[in-house]
């Protein structure tokens, strides 16, 4: 999702004013030093979680906070004043690093802790990032070019060379999750080295958790009848079907910002539902089900249902009261899996 650079600009501006005003300057060594507590700021749901299960049992030297709790996702999400704020007086921000937080970049370099340490996901997993991908059947997204502006700019090339777009759904794969959780492991320790120990067998705990799922995934998808799945949605699962030798079909590519599908997707979708026999359509959290009706209803499997799947990037302050985590998610994504699959 592309941002507005001069609407994230005026944010940090005013976060700044707003700064002084409190008298933060950017001599102050850390955000920490009123507090006496870590500060680590982090942007999505799985990244929090992560973080929490590190420092078990050491939670009190630490000020943890998420930036998304509104059930607002990563792509639709703009900071306020506040979040930049937070972001600048942090000691430790985490972030995915694609196109749909391009702000932290700014925020970053306005910090007013200059000792602020960050970690980028994507940056951080380096060629394990993938390059979106556009099916065959998916619709293609739309580029807005203003028209009101006339014709093209004098010497401007009359056509748009296409930007590579990364998928930027990193964590939805239990192998990048076990790689960027040493990384914050490492990080939390260079903050506070005094608990090494707690933090390592954290850290070992956790990632054999995770190292247990995975091999739950690998165990269900290797005996498994089918090996397709079908999305009337967003797609954002590619490192999952990736990490597991999945096929797929979906409506839009992980990131896509549409969300009407034309009647050529819908019949693309819909045959593939019959030819592969498929019982079931699939769609992601918070999305209506609309374009997966309408696949059914144009199909030769009326009796299809459809199955939700969770993308974990649009988790709300009440799903985490209520005991939601990275892990529970991913095992109700799996629960899922066994039953379209088999």
């Amino acid at each position: 999702m592309k941002r507005i650079l001069l609407i994230v600009t005026l944010i940090i501006s005013i976060a700044f004013v707003g700064a002084c005003g409190k008298k933060v300057t950017t001599e102050n060594a850390s955000a920490s030093s009123d507090s006496k507590k870590i500060k680590i700021v982090t942007t999505i749901y799985p990244e929090y979680d992560w973080v929490s299960n590190i420092i078990k049992g050491k939670e009190e030297k630490f000020d943890l906070s998420i930036l998304m709790t509104s059930g607002v996702d990563l792509h639709n999400f703009q900071p306020s004043a506040k979040d930049i704020l937070d972001i600048g007086t942090a000691d430790l921000f985490i972030y995915v690093g694609g196109e749909s937080d391009k702000w932290a970049d700014g925020a970053i370099r306005q910090a007013a802790n200059k000792n602020l340490k960050s970690i980028n996901l994507m940056e951080l997993l380096k060629d394990k990032v993938k390059v979106e991908e556009l099916k065959e059947g998916m619709e293609e997204e739309e580029h807005h070019h203003d028209e009101e502006e006339g014709e093209e700019h004098e010497g401007e090339e009359e056509h748009h060379e296409e930007e590579i777009e990364y998928d930027e759904h990193v964590w939805l794969s239990l192998e990048n999750a076990m790689i960027v959780c040493a990384d914050l492991k490492n990080e939390i320790v260079s903050l506070d080295s005094e608990n090494v120990t707690v933090y390592e067998n954290n850290l070992q705990a956790y990632v054999s958790e995770l190292k247990n799922l995975n091999e739950e995934y690998k165990n269900v998808v290797n005996s498994a009848k089918r090996k397709t799945l079908l999305f009337g949605d967003r797609f954002p699962f590619r490192y999952m079907v990736d990490d597991y030798g999945l096929n797929y079909f979906a409506a839009f590519k992980g990131c896509a910002a549409e969300t009407e599908a034309s009647f050529k997707t819908i019949k693309f979708l819909a045959d593939k539902l019959g030819e592969e026999n498929l019982p079931y359509v699939m769609k992601i959290e918070r999305s209506d089900d609309k374009i997966a009706k309408a696949v059914i209803e144009n199909s030769s499997k009326k009796d299809a249902t459809i199955e939700t799947m969770y993308s974990i990037q649009a988790v709300s302050s009440d799903d985490m009261k209520n005991g939601e985590t990275y892990l529970s998610y991913m095992k109700k994504n799996l629960d899922v899996l066994k039953k379209v699959l088999n």
